[in-house]
């Protein structure tokens, strides 16, 4: 058995998505010998290079299955696991159930990463992206939510929670848009400089506020409640981990889950929707809302959070935090014309958030 450490593997290949080091596919054909079937043929669905994961579909003697290297720390992929088969065997949540091991157990661990296998299913399809699919997204993303409170981490699992990280958050991304304009200002005669200067007091302003904001809510008290009472977010919600199959909606890819206020997750998928629009279309939003309303009803307190949520300028800041890695080849012409729209959604938000705030009662 190989005792090599695991280790990412982005640098190695850049041209196939799909590369696998040698060692570690010959790892996933030690992993399955821990399990009650033969394999008959192993194929590379999707890989993490640059953390060091991969998932596989493979062919063998009882069925298809996945079979998933989880990047993560061994003790934190322990808690996903035990959140993954509490929703099948509690809660009888349609996310893919784990095949144990030969031993009874969730996992192999090797190369320093735990390894698991788990049902392929195989009528799995995308829903449509237009409202409709959207809005099944939205009903089984408050299902999720809901199936997800009571859940106790095994012994041996950290326990992994949000929480009470809301404050820090908003706190380093206040921070961070402050090293955007002096990174911007450093490199003044970059193509995307100017409009980062245009627009970025404004927005560190936002971000304030929305800290402020935060403070003056329900916030502490929510989180006082405790994980259980919470639930937990999947943290990669999406048209790609979320999918129809013949008996509904089913969640897959739950290695990211953790305690949180679950509402964070919708917060994220309006998000993604309002960019891929190109335009903040209250009507989306209200449906989707409702939609996952209907399975998940939310309270006042977490209406209001995730309006404070959605305050803060996300988009602006998830195109612009790889910045500091490498200001000179980030800050090119491409940038500059993506924040084009960037920047017009920013304020495209705000007399949408102020309707969407009169929908509730002291909203």
């Amino acid at each position: 058995m190989t005792d090599q450490t695991i280790k990412p593997w982005a640098h190695e290949n850049d041209v196939d998505s799909l590369y696998v080091p040698v060692y570690i596919v010959e790892m996933a054909k030690e992993v399955v010998q821990f399990y009650d079937f033969q394999v008959h043929h192993m194929t590379v669905m999707a890989t993490k290079d640059k953390k060091g994961g991969a998932i596989w579909k493979i062919d063998t003697s009882d069925g298809p299955f996945s079979l998933k290297l989880l990047h993560r720390r061994p003790t934190h992929s322990k808690f996903s696991l035990g959140a993954q088969e509490y929703l099948v065997k509690e809660k009888k949540a349609r996310v893919p159930t784990i095949f144990k091991t030969k031993q009874g157990k969730n996992y192999v661990e090797m190369g320093g990463k735990l390894w698991f296998i788990a049902e392929w299913i195989e009528s799995l399809r995308p829903v449509s992206e237009d409202l409709e699919g959207t809005k099944k997204l939205c009903y089984a993303l408050g299902e999720f939510h809901k199936l997800s409170k009571g859940y106790v981490p095994p012994a041996e699992a950290e326990n992994i929670s949000r929480l009470h990280r809301w404050p820090r958050t908003y706190e380093r991304v206040e921070k961070k848009l402050g090293w955007f304009r002096d990174i911007a200002n450093v490199y003044s005669d970059m193509p995307a400089s100017s409009t980062i200067l245009s627009y970025i007091d404004n927005f560190q302003e936002q971000a304030q506020q929305a800290i402020k904001r935060l403070g003056d809510s329900n916030y502490k008290e929510i989180v006082s409640k405790g994980t259980q009472e919470a639930g937990f977010v999947h943290q990669d919600y999406g048209w790609s981990n979320a999918q129809m199959g013949d008996e509904g909606m089913y969640v897959i890819d739950l290695d990211g889950v953790s305690y949180d206020i679950t509402i964070r997750d919708l917060r994220k998928l309006i998000i993604d929707r309002m960019h891929s629009l190109e335009q903040w279309d209250i009507n989306w939003i209200r449906e989707m809302i409702q939609a996952y309303d209907q399975a998940n009803p939310i309270t006042d307190d977490e209406y209001e959070l995730l309006l404070i949520d959605l305050s803060l300028p996300n988009l602006f800041y998830k195109n612009m935090k790889d910045i500091v890695y490498s200001p000179t080849t980030f800050m090119n012409e491409s940038l500059a014309q993506d924040l084009q729209l960037i920047i017009e959604l920013e304020k495209q938000k705000w007399p949408v958030l102020e309707e969407l705030s009169k929908d509730r009662k002291g909203g």
